[in-house]
């Protein structure tokens, strides 16, 4: 059972990144998925999570607007679709996998993937 985040990478300012995350070993469609992101010297925080349906998604409110997270079940797949992207959006990208409990926390989620790095260059 694991979860494996790519797509990360270098990009400027303004640019945009689309993050993958690919689940197996687990019943995807019956998990909520959601992304968080921890940068140097900071805590893990959330940015974004989509419920075991898809119908609904939640996001930071300061990621609004320029992250879109979706799902694929047949595909095993969850993405984060990043636009717009600013300097301190560097970081550290975690998917992972939740069946209960607030999609706002990292304790809610039982399965994490290993992370992919993004960093946007001014």
């Amino acid at each position: 059972v694991q979860l494996q985040a790519f797509g990360g990478g270098l990009v400027q300012a303004g640019g945009s990144l689309r993050l993958s995350c690919a689940a197996s070993g687990r019943t995807f469609s019956s998990s909520g998925m959601g992304w968080f992101r921890q940068a140097p010297g900071k805590e893990r925080e959330f940015v974004a999570a989509i419920s075991r349906s898809g119908r609904s998604t939640y996001y930071v409110d300061s990621m609004k607007g320029r992250f879109t997270i979706s799902r694929d079940d047949a595909k095993n797949t969850v993405y984060l679709q990043m636009n717009s992207l600013k300097p301190e959006d560097t970081a550290v990208y975690y998917c992972a996998a939740m069946d209960s409990g607030s999609y706002y926390s990292t304790q809610s989620y039982d399965l994490w993937g290993q992370g992919t790095l993004v960093t946007v260059s001014s």
